[in-house]
């Protein structure tokens, strides 16, 4: 099977969890939405044995990593690395973690959609990443920032998604054992609609 840059598959993806922390979670809209979204992925992507790194923006200040988020990356076992830069990319130690896991297709969730994840996102596209945001695991505080930044990265090259459609599009086929781990993880998990 052949597969194109917009098709995400199990050997050439790997997930990227932004700055969904203790101190930032709160401020954004909808943030029950996105935790479970996080929470769903990092379960459903632990099915597929993807790679998974996650950021924290200047933690002294905003706190470590949300507490649900926390428990699914080091049960992933995730790299958390620090950064003060709102790019993940600008940051060399998580450049050089991106790097270093050596694969092509980024599956991101976290905040603040119109900063983090979109400096990210426009980085990571113009160092030819296929970079695939799920939109119900991004937000900010505001509905249009957040609105904007989506319509943005899509215009650049960035794959919209949901994390369901991420975790169905990984599996392929229905007819192997993965499928039956991830639709675990669909019925236990269902999406927070609003």
């Amino acid at each position: 099977m052949i597969l194109r840059a917009n098709q995400l598959d199990v050997d050439r993806a790997f997930v990227l969890v932004i700055d969904l922390q203790e101190k930032l979670v709160p401020l954004v809209r909808h943030r029950e939405r996105v935790i479970a979204a996080g929470r769903r992925l990092l379960e459903g992507t632990r099915v597929f044995k993807l790679p998974v790194l996650a950021t924290e923006q200047y933690p002294k200040g905003l706190g470590r990593t949300h507490e649900t988020i926390r428990n699914g990356l080091e049960l992933s076992q995730a790299t958390i690395l620090e950064k003060p830069t709102f790019s993940a990319w600008a940051e060399a130690a998580v450049r050089e973690a991106i790097l270093g896991i050596d694969r092509p297709q980024v599956i991101m969730v976290g905040v603040e959609a119109h900063v983090c994840i979109q400096q990210t996102t426009l980085d990571l596209i113009s160092r030819d990443y296929d970079v695939f945001v799920c939109a119900d695991g991004v937000s900010s505080r505001s509905r249009f920032d957040c609105e904007r930044s989506l319509e943005r990265m899509r215009q650049e090259g960035a794959f919209v998604t949901s994390v369901e459609s991420v975790l169905f599009e990984l599996c392929h086929r229905c007819d192997t054992p993965e499928f039956k781990g991830m639709l675990e993880v669909v019925k236990e998990t269902p999406p927070a609609d609003d």
